[in-house]
């Protein structure tokens, strides 16, 4: 009888034990997904995980995700923002600009440091990102003339985005491209005769 209730007493330790393993694996353990990659710092320095997982113990590691999803974000510049072109005209401008973090171990690290969570709220990466494509537009329709910039609107696109996406390469982001929304002269009512 006690050789019956040792080989229980070692079955139920035995499945004790292996419940505590699944359990810790599956609290300690973080996996990456498709939309959300990570970079855990702490004991054993920088691990980069864009596919995958890796252990995050509580107190020795920190982890910092990284959207990987594409964001759109439209910068509207229109009033007294309203871009002045080569001609010094007055054009109000509406594009949507798609970027995104590329799914390579050096840009998601500099993501993570230098923007952090922001990557995943498109509202938080604006903040931040918005000042250097209202200066790419700018830049670009100071070059061109409203007509110009109406006829050529492919070539206006692609200096807007060669520019962005130098502007932006330095905190982890890539500009995937950028949409004119909508393109137009901007009311006579608008104009500050002090300009």
């Amino acid at each position: 009888m006690t050789r019956g209730a040792d080989i229980i007493a070692g079955i139920i330790l035995l499945a004790l034990a292996i419940a505590i393993i699944v359990y810790l694996l599956h609290w300690l353990y973080r996996r990456s997904s498709k939309e959300v990659s990570f970079v855990r710092t702490g004991m054993l320095g920088e691990k980069v995980v864009i596919s995958g997982g890796a252990f995050v113990l509580p107190i020795i590691h920190n982890i910092t995700q990284v959207g990987m999803r594409t964001l759109s974000i439209t910068i509207k510049r229109s009033g007294d923002k309203s871009l002045i072109t080569k001609d010094r005209m007055r054009a109000e401008l509406v594009t949507e600009f798609f970027t995104k973090v590329p799914p390579e171990q050096k840009a998601v690290a500099t993501a993570a440091q230098t923007l952090g969570n922001r990557t995943l709220d498109p509202e938080h990466l604006r903040e931040v990102v918005q000042g250097r494509f209202a200066d790419a537009l700018g830049e670009v329709a100071a070059k061109m003339t409203l007509d110009e910039i109406q006829e050529n609107r492919g070539q206006f696109v692609k200096e807007v985005t060669k520019i962005a996406d130098e502007s932006i390469g330095h905190t982890g982001l890539a500009l995937e491209t950028v949409s004119i929304i909508s393109l137009d002269q901007t009311p006579i009512e608008q104009f500050n005769p002090a300009n």
